[in-house]
């Protein structure tokens, strides 16, 4: 599968239950439908961020094309007042976040850092600063 926003191959990482395809490029991380449900389970604010996703009807970014139908997606507000604007296939393939977009979704939808996708987050995608001390 290509990156829709640099067309670059996605490589294929696997979090418990959930593929996670990221971009070693751009930093971008594709999520299929549903498997952000998946891993946000266990938050006790994961409905209320979840339902909380609109059409950003204004929203001058450039849309990208899924990397699975190639259809245009919409841009979506992550969370209400907020300018967090992700990327959601129209047929429901799955989501696009970019570079620190799915952390930002995290923090702002105030999930405890304590919570086990923060992990998960960090052991595949550990900073630059943390990769330059080991």
């Amino acid at each position: 599968m290509k990156c829709p926003a640099c067309h670059n191959p996605l490589i294929t990482l696997e979090l418990h239950e959930v593929e996670v395809d990221h971009c070693l490029s751009c930093k971008g991380i594709w999520l299929d439908s549903e498997e952000l449900e998946v891993l946000l389970e266990g938050g006790e604010n994961k409905d209320n961020l979840l339902s909380s996703f609109e059409i950003a009807i204004d929203s001058a970014e450039k849309k990208i094309k899924c990397p699975i139908c190639r259809k245009k997606m919409e841009k979506v507000l992550a969370i209400k007042d907020s300018q967090l604007i992700i990327d959601r296939c129209v047929k429901s393939h799955g989501l696009w976040f970019n570079e620190g977009e799915l952390n930002s979704l995290l923090m702002k939808g105030q999930f405890p850092p304590s919570h086990q996708v923060y992990e998960l987050l960090n052991d595949l995608f550990p900073k630059s600063s943390e990769l330059e001390e080991k």
